[in-house]
């Protein structure tokens, strides 16, 4: 229990008036007996307080939340006393989220209940905690006020934005497809697996004829082929300190995390088995996957996985991908490339090369190109652009070495990542290169 800024003032009130009574010449009995009478009302007040039980309190949270939008919070305050309470309530949400509408000042009736619902938002992906709620009870006469800690402990999951997964399912394989941004000019029935037998259509090439189902049909039959299915997508994401820089509030692994859900969700889609694996500073293996509940198994695995700054071992993580993957497969890897660390990654990439299909997506700062499309301005910002320019074309050779190895780059900014590497996988598949 602590004195409210009203016992202060008051306190402070009455010393006065005994600084002043010798001045004024009062008798001393009236200051003491006001003095007497206030600290009874005061004693009074706080034997009240203490007797006052807090109110009762449920929270209503999601369990798993999406990292980057806002969740709502429902917070029932139940007050099984006979009188009514006053106080303020803050809950124990996590200390670094961002909330709105805490904390809240109430009044609740006598056997009344209030519900209240605040906003709040992760900052992060992984395992939170919203700890019982903090409530001030103020007293009858405001003089005092005691906190409680009242309601339930709560741990949530923050897992990545599966918002637009979510819309994705809505549509059909194809027309999702279109919807990440991936654009592909596609033939009916041009593919590598057999699909059935139909009647020849203005536009067919000559080699869908079948002669011999054309014969006994008496008219010309082709014959239609889709993307072969039960193939193999493994997503290699780079944990370590080169995914720590931000773009969009997020970082860079963020980006490529969301990226990859979208890669695996449009190739569960068509049929093929997907796998992941984190390497650098959190090494995670989630197995070739497909079917029903396979994204669910890959968020579980892979949703509290954090960058750090450590440097990524690209040798190590080719040489753990070749053990989980016997069979040709198209690998997807998602770091940011610098010259520095070109040399080992070749080396990692050149394994992999002998049995699978590698594509690297090389993330690439938004800041690199606002830094280029400004104006210099002053010496410093021209040194800036220098830099930039001469870091660019570093990074430029360094892709090249790797497009010389016979490796497939994508040099792309966060936002652009996701279609780029839809739209590889796909046009991997239409050309039948597994």
């Amino acid at each position: 229990m602590r004195p409210a800024p009203a016992f202060i003032a008051v306190a402070a009130a009455w010393g006065l008036a005994g600084l002043a009574i010798p001045l004024a010449e009062l008798p001393l009995p009236y200051w003491q007996w006001t003095g007497a009478l206030l600290a009874f009302a005061a004693l009074l007040d706080a034997l009240v307080l203490l007797r006052h039980a807090p109110p009762q309190l449920l929270r209503n949270v999601p369990a798993v939340m999406p990292l980057g939008p806002w969740a709502k919070v429902t917070l029932t305050l139940v007050n099984a006393t006979r009188r009514p309470l006053r106080g303020t309530v803050h809950d124990g949400h996590p200390a670094d989220w961002a909330v709105e509408d805490q904390p809240r000042r109430l009044r609740i009736g006598a056997a009344e209940s209030i519900e209240l619902t605040y906003r709040c938002c992760a900052p992060r992906r992984g395992e939170a905690v919203f700890e019982p709620a903090w409530w001030q009870q103020a007293s009858v006469l405001r003089l005092f006020t005691r906190t409680h800690r009242i309601g339930p402990r709560d741990a949530v999951r923050v897992f990545p934005n599966f918002a637009p997964l979510a819309g994705l399912a809505l549509h059909t394989a194809e027309q999702a497809t279109r919807m990440t941004g991936a654009h592909l000019a596609r033939k009916r029935g041009d593919g590598t697996e057999f699909h059935q037998m139909r009647e020849y259509r203005t536009g067919d090439s000559l080699r869908q004829i079948d002669w011999k189902a054309t014969a006994r049909a008496r008219r010309l039959i082709s014959r239609e082929y889709q993307e072969e299915r039960n193939q193999r997508v493994a997503l290699l994401l780079d944990s370590g300190r080169r995914m720590l820089a931000e773009d969009g509030g997020l970082t860079h692994f963020d980006h490529a995390l969301n990226a990859a859900l979208l890669v695996a969700y449009t190739a569960l889609r068509q049929g093929d088995a997907v796998s992941l694996q984190t390497f650098g500073a959190a090494e995670r293996a989630v197995p070739s996957v497909r079917g029903a509940g396979a994204l669910d198994r890959l968020i579980e695995a892979t949703f509290d996985v954090q960058p750090a700054p450590v440097a990524s071992d690209y040798l190590e993580a080719a040489r753990r991908l070749l053990v989980a993957q016997p069979r040709r497969t198209l690998v997807l890897v998602v770091t940011n490339v610098r010259d520095e660390d070109v040399d080992d990654l070749a080396a990692g990439l050149k394994l992999l090369q002998r049995r699978h299909l590698v594509c690297v997506a090389s993330l690439r700062e938004a800041s690199l190109d606002a830094t280029l499309a400004q104006e210099p301005a002053s010496f410093e910002s021209a040194l800036r652009v220098g830099a930039t320019h001469q870091h660019l074309a570093h990074r430029r050779e360094a892709h090249a070495q790797l497009r010389a190895q016979k490796i497939d780059v994508l040099d792309v900014r966060c936002e652009q990542l996701p279609a780029a590497l839809v739209q590889h996988y796909l046009a991997i598949k239409r050309a039948g290169r597994l």
